[in-house]
């Protein structure tokens, strides 16, 4: 973003040319963020159990039979809502990420990261979990620098140990949920309860992703944010200066300077910001929201609820650091909701029913119905003519289904090679059939025919496919 229209003309922009969490010598600096407090901070708290409740307790969700969500990559199968997605839904896969890559970038266009803040499993996990618990076990930011410096005593052995010890049960605990998407609940309470030696594989793969989760919650922290999570990088080319931002009301903040009881600071020329630097200490990411918008925030209000804290001490309005955009601080205007705001919140409503709607909508059966390759039409008796086709059914469904195939507004009949059709739930059925027409009534060398898929009486698909016929001079 650019500079503040010359409020920090005088200072360094240093802070630009490097992440926070880094020194002069490239080594990393090791973050000690104050506990936050607020209501910013109480309300994601309760959002984030939410969260997690889904995210712990879908697994163990059926719907007719199927869970919620279950992503089989190994056997393609897809479960969603209840209902089972093969490959031959990939067109409904295709369209899903294209709505979901445009409703990011519309969404940060607009509302900045404020998924990043209040909804991504990296912060959820990191600042609602596992901070919590160092918090717990260390105390507060001062605290902990304290237990880093003293030496290898009794204390420190406790702390530490236990700290890491739950770190990697609630790994382990994360690692398990996360399979359980892809395999299921039952595979999984199998794979747990059975002998050890029975799962080598599974045991291995589990302790793997466990260590990669203990790895990233313990160690590698903010580092996800600042420079893996591509979401991060791309908010510069997203954002401009009508979105909605964490952002630092430095028009009302400026000249900052430190407090004094019973001074004037409107008269001597001085800002809101008593540069008591709070919102330095609280933020995760250790940035300094008072430089602007930077490529380490992560919108989670953590800096909000600590100036408020400091302005109603000294009996200042709170909002020196607030949600609202570049354009509106320069300004001077209070958030509301623009044209361009509705425009691109309708244009995400849209995607996502669409998308919606796509998904309702599927049908329970896929046919497809080819003519069998290398194969002419062939005379039949009472001058009809037939075609052979190869026909392959797939059922989508967790229940058997009886299929009956008509022709749709033609005159000819369908001969099954060998029994009627009935797929079982979520089986494939391959077979022959003929089509016959009477000769007379197929004036095209290609004719275009349409069959229904029927199912106790209730047309479920409609299927084209051609009919290839005699050549007709001049009509073909």
């Amino acid at each position: 973003m650019e500079t503040l229209e010359g409020v920090y003309e005088d200072e360094s922009e240093s802070f630009r040319d490097s992440i926070a969490t880094v020194d002069k010598d490239g080594k990393r600096i090791w973050l000690y963020p104050k506990k936050p407090k607020g209501k910013f901070y109480n309300a994601r708290t309760w959002l984030s159990i939410l969260l997690l409740g889904i995210l712990f307790g879908t697994p163990f969700i059926k719907i007719g039979g199927e869970p919620l969500l279950l992503l089989d990559v190994i056997n393609r199968r897809f479960v969603i809502f209840g209902q089972i997605f093969w490959p031959q839904d990939s067109f409904l896969f295709a369209l899903g990420l294209i709505t979901i890559i445009l409703f990011v970038v519309l969404f940060t266009v607009v509302y900045g990261r404020v998924f990043c803040g209040w909804i991504c499993p990296q912060t959820i996990f990191m600042e609602m979990v596992f901070r919590k618990i160092e918090y717990w076990i260390e105390g507060d930011w001062k605290k902990q620098q304290k237990l880093d410096k003293m030496p290898w005593n009794n204390e420190k052995v406790i702390k530490k140990t236990s700290k890491q010890l739950i770190f990697f049960l609630i790994s382990f605990l994360i690692a398990n949920t996360f399979l359980a998407y892809f395999i299921g609940i039952e595979e999984l309470i199998t794979i747990v309860t059975d002998p050890p030696s029975e799962h080598l594989a599974g045991l291995f793969s589990i302790i793997l992703f466990s260590g990669a989760f203990y790895f990233v919650f313990s160690r590698l922290r903010e580092q996800v944010c600042t420079t893996i999570c591509p979401y991060g990088r791309l908010q510069g080319v997203l954002l401009d200066k009508s979105s909605i931002v964490v952002a630092y009301d430095y028009v009302r903040g400026e000249k900052r300077s430190k407090w004094r009881k019973q001074e004037d600071r409107e008269a001597e020329g001085k800002g809101d910001c008593i540069d008591c630097k709070q919102c330095v200490h609280v933020c995760p990411t250790g940035i300094d929201i008072r430089n602007g918008t930077q490529l380490e925030c992560v919108n989670c209000t953590a800096c909000i609820d600590a100036c408020d804290d400091i302005m109603l001490r000294i009996n200042k309005p709170t909002g020196l650091i607030k949600y609202a955009s570049e354009e509106g601080i320069a300004n001077n205007k209070p958030f509301r909701l623009t044209a361009r705001i509705k425009g691109y919140t309708g244009v995400l409503v849209i995607l996502v029913g669409v998308l919606v709607t796509l998904l309702l909508s599927r049908s329970d059966v896929e046919t497809s119905i080819l003519r069998t390759p290398g194969m002419l039409y062939q005379e039949q008796e009472d001058n009809k003519i037939s075609n052979l086709y190869n026909i392959k059914m797939i059922n989508k469904t967790n229940r058997d289904i009886p299929v009956e195939l008509k022709l749709i507004e033609s005159k000819g009949e369908i001969k099954l090679i060998g029994n009627n059709i009935t797929l079982e739930k979520q089986g494939k059925a391959e077979q022959a059939l003929f089509l016959i027409f009477n000769k007379d009534d197929i004036t095209k060398t290609k004719t275009q025919v349409e069959i229904g898929v029927y199912s106790n009486g209730e047309l479920i698909e409609t299927v084209s496919t051609n009919f290839l016929g005699p050549v007709v001079i001049g009509n073909n």
